[in-house]
């Protein structure tokens, strides 16, 4: 089998074995190793197709929910009546039948996306379709020491990436208790892939997101501050640095966002945000 070969394990699993050859020094060494799997998931709303992104193909109802959610397409998982997965070798679809109202806002908005694994905003006609303004965040229900917290997801979050484990090559978000006990994890090749699928699981759980944080093994980009900042999450957490418009995001939202999270450290990008404190 050649290199450019792949054997599929499991078209749920998130990877696949790869024929490679590792090299170290003069020697080299037939393997197999385990590849993030990333696949075209193209999200339907009422028979039209609205964007194809690059995902990992797992948790693709809670993607599809979370996607829905964090991009304003419906304003909550009520107004998703149906959600169907259609899972092939090579690509996915996902069907969802949403409220009419929401259907026929989300066809003014003329958004047709090309989604990527580095996202950003692929397709978007022009800067006034840009929605960067973020409402403020109602009262936090977040009580925290925020240092014990930050230290003990940073510690924990290791532990909830079965798939990074695998691969060494996907992202994962983490759902967090006010103490910092790691509650839910997603993992995807897609930052922001990985928090879809983490609050599309929320949602369909019921789960109040103003109670706990989000803690990402990646940089702060916009994108992640304004989904986080929609479905009013008090604090976001990420493992590297932000930009700075994810801290103009979180600041006009009053969503508390904080980087470099390793071990007993952390940056607070936005000090004059308050938390409530245990």
């Amino acid at each position: 089998m050649s290199a450019e070969q792949e054997t599929p394990i499991s078209p749920r699993a998130g990877f696949a074995g790869c024929a490679i050859v590792r090299h170290r020094g003069a020697s080299s060494t037939p393997a197999i190793d385990s590849v993030a799997e990333e696949i075209p998931v193209a999200l339907v709303f009422n028979g039209i197709s609205h964007v194809v992104m690059m995902a990992t193909p797992r948790d693709l109802e809670a993607f599809a929910v979370g996607f829905a959610l964090t991009e304003g397409v419906v304003a909550s998982a009520a107004d998703i009546f149906d959600c169907e997965v259609s899972l092939g070798d090579n690509s996915a679809e996902v069907a969802m039948t949403i409220a009419q109202q929401d259907f026929m806002r989300l066809k003014q908005r003329r958004r047709a996306l090309s989604g990527r694994t580095g996202c950003g905003v692929c397709g978007i006609e022009s800067l006034e379709l840009l929605d960067l303004q973020p409402e403020p965040l109602p009262p936090a229900r977040l009580q925290i020491d925020l240092p014990a917290a930050l230290a003990r997801a940073a510690a924990g979050l290791r532990s909830h990436q079965a798939l990074m484990e695998q691969t060494g090559g996907v992202h994962a978000a983490a759902w967090c208790a006010p103490d910092g006990t790691i509650v839910h994890a997603f993992e995807d090749v897609g930052r922001h892939n990985g928090l879809d699928k983490l609050i599309g699981h929320l949602a369909l759980h019921n789960v109040d997101m103003r109670g706990g944080f989000v803690f990402l093994s990646s940089r702060g980009s916009y994108e992640l501050a304004r989904k986080a900042a929609r479905m009013q999450i008090p604090l976001l957490a990420t493992i590297s640095a932000p930009s700075t418009l994810a801290i103009r995001i979180a600041g006009q939202a009053g969503m508390k966002l904080v980087g470099f999270c390793r071990h007993d450290t952390f940056v607070d990008y936005t000090p004059e945000i308050m938390l409530p404190t245990i």
